[in-house]
């Protein structure tokens, strides 16, 4: 392959100097792909309008199709900084309106793809913000292919479709994992569930590996529901997760929550190493042990 930078007086965004990222990644079949860092892009999914979509402009790469906003990744951008930083300046996305939900990763050794598929959290009406838009639009998920699409959306979008209902939940015994760990937590549970919180939060932030849950693509973003019971209770609640308190046995709510997140086609994999609790969930969840988070965290 070959960086090739844009040429002098290629139409860009009027943002200051160019980023390194901004180059052309040239196979040796003469294939060009857009980003020597790789390129990402956000699937916003509001449940009311559909998927946020733009009509790219004529003299765009594929112009005059209808894909999703993004671009090209900075040096050591992750994927959900780069859609989202590229999803703001083409289309005016307020970070804060979204929340992501899986990356999708479309890979062809020398370049990569990964597409950020985001629940909509405060609805947000759209701002062409920079001369790669057309136009902006919410399009229902049925009618996206009556569109003419970039081909590299079209190419992934029923892979993504497919995806749009499958939201994973984890629920956490918090009991059973902090005491797993001999660290003196009996003499303070609410601080030991505290401490679990704290690290369960951070990599809620980090997503999840597809394969550790068992399911397609690259990464997830699951909701993590936490458990307490007991004095672990007055454990204060931590932004980012849901904090259930047991009124009575721990295991009897834990087995109530992940019932009802099945019940609401959720794909809920519960943590704990009670042989018990195992075998009671073994009917609604994936059951997964300590070890298993503890690899995690």
């Amino acid at each position: 392959m070959t960086i090739v930078p844009p040429e002098p007086g290629e139409p860009r965004r009027p943002h200051g100097p160019r980023d390194s990222g901004d180059a052309w990644v040239v196979a040796d079949d003469g294939t060009r792909y857009w980003g020597r860092y790789g390129a990402a892009g956000l699937l916003a999914l509001d449940p009311q309008r559909g998927v946020l979509l733009q009509h790219r402009v004529a003299w765009s790469h594929h112009g005059d199709t209808w894909a999703l906003p993004g671009g090209a990744r900075h040096e050591g951008e992750s994927a959900c900084d780069g859609a989202l930083r590229e999803s703001a300046e083409e289309a005016g996305v307020p970070a804060e309106a979204v929340a992501a939900r899986l990356i999708s990763v479309f890979d062809v050794g020398i370049w990569t793809y990964s597409t950020v598929v985001a629940d909509v959290v405060t609805p947000f009406e759209p701002v062409i913000s920079d001369p790669e838009s057309r136009e902006l639009a919410w399009v229902s998920v049925d009618e996206i292919e009556s569109y003419p699409l970039h081909p590299g959306f079209a190419a992934s979008w029923r892979t993504l479709r497919a995806l749009l209902d499958v939201r994973p939940v984890i629920v956490v015994d918090a009991a059973n994992v902090v005491g797993s760990v001999p660290d003196g937590w009996w003499k303070d549970r609410a601080g030991a569930a505290a401490r679990l919180m704290e690290r369960l939060v951070e990599r809620a932030r980090r997503g999840v590996p597809a394969a550790a849950l068992g399911l397609p693509e690259s990464e997830w973003f699951p909701e993590i529901v936490v458990v307490l019971e007991g004095a672990a209770r007055a454990a204060a609640d931590v932004p980012g997760l849901r904090i259930v308190r047991a009124a009575g046995q721990g295991d009897d709510t834990i087995a109530e929550t992940a019932a009802t997140e099945r019940a609401a086609g959720r794909v809920v994999t519960v943590v704990t190493s009670d042989r018990g609790l195992a075998e009671r969930m073994s009917a609604v969840a994936t059951v997964e042990s300590v070890s298993w988070l503890k690899e995690l965290l």
